[in-house]
């Protein structure tokens, strides 16, 4: 089976699901809160909306199933399936910052055969389909170059340093604090999916993130893997949907994050 000739044309059909979308995505910015989520987290109508037309458009039009952050939907586990974040993001989109996005990624047995990522407040549109290369606004992107932590951006995700959990936050403030005295360019975007594609284009060196949910991953991890990046777990396993962490980094700049990360010691040390 030639998985590209496959998944391209799905990818077009997606990518015009996703255009359909955005003027709802455009006309909810600072949306309020409609749906209370766990701890203080949060679900804007505009979420629900967007979800409940996009899942509805891609299973009529490709015949695969989505699972979606608001609405779950079909087990990610399932030989082909489509997950969707509607927004990503979404403290910032209801706040009125531009940094947040719709993520889409298709699965096929768990692997991350094509990621979408739709940046309609600054007007890019990402996609990536297994073996490359990144296409961002239409035009291939070159693949990544092995760099060097101490000359990039690096991402890492937003928390509460009293909070507990897998990942507590003391844990995560070791993390920073390690990565500072590599690179003093460290930057909190409060969207894991803009972290990874972002990744992906280069624009970061690197990306670390808490968070364990599979639509926050999905799509970026397609296209960094696209792009010639390297995906892990922060224990340096490989990714896949189970995964509880994610990092995210170009050649080289991955195995500098991964020893910082494993001299900072265990999570539950903290």
């Amino acid at each position: 089976m030639d998985l590209n000739a496959l998944v391209s044309p799905l990818v077009d059909k997606a990518s015009a699901i996703l255009d359909a979308a955005v003027p709802r995505f455009l006309a909810g910015h600072r949306a309020d809160s409609a749906v209370s989520k766990k701890g203080n987290d949060f679900a804007t109508e505009i979420d629900l909306a967007i979800e409940r037309q996009v899942v509805s458009a891609l299973v009529a039009t490709t015949g695969i199933g989505v699972h979606g952050e608001e609405y779950g939907g079909t087990d990610v586990g399932s030989p082909w399936v489509w997950v969707l974040d509607p927004v990503d993001g979404t403290f910032n989109y209801a706040a009125g910052s531009p940094m947040a996005a719709i993520l889409l990624a298709l699965l096929h047995d768990g692997d991350p055969v094509a990621g979408l990522t739709w940046l309609p407040f600054i007007n890019e549109r990402y996609t990536a389909v297994a073996g490359g290369p990144l296409i961002k606004n239409g035009e291939p992107q070159p693949a990544l170059d092995a760099t060097e932590l101490a000359d990039s951006l690096v991402a890492v995700g937003t928390f509460s340093a009293d909070s507990r959990g897998r990942f507590p936050g003391r844990y995560r403030l070791a993390v920073l604090e390690n990565l500072s005295r590599v690179s003093s360019r460290l930057r909190m975007h409060g969207s894991t999916g803009i972290d990874l594609v972002y990744v992906a284009d280069g624009i970061l060196g690197a990306a670390v993130s808490f968070g364990g949910h599979v639509w926050d991953h999905a799509a970026g991890v397609a296209q960094v893997r696209s792009a010639g990046g390297v995906v892990t777990d922060l224990a340096g396993k490989p990714w896949t949907p189970a995964s509880r962490s994610v990092l995210a980094a170009a050649p080289g700049a991955h195995g500098e994050v991964l020893e910082i990360l494993r001299g900072v010691g265990d999570p539950e040390d903290y």
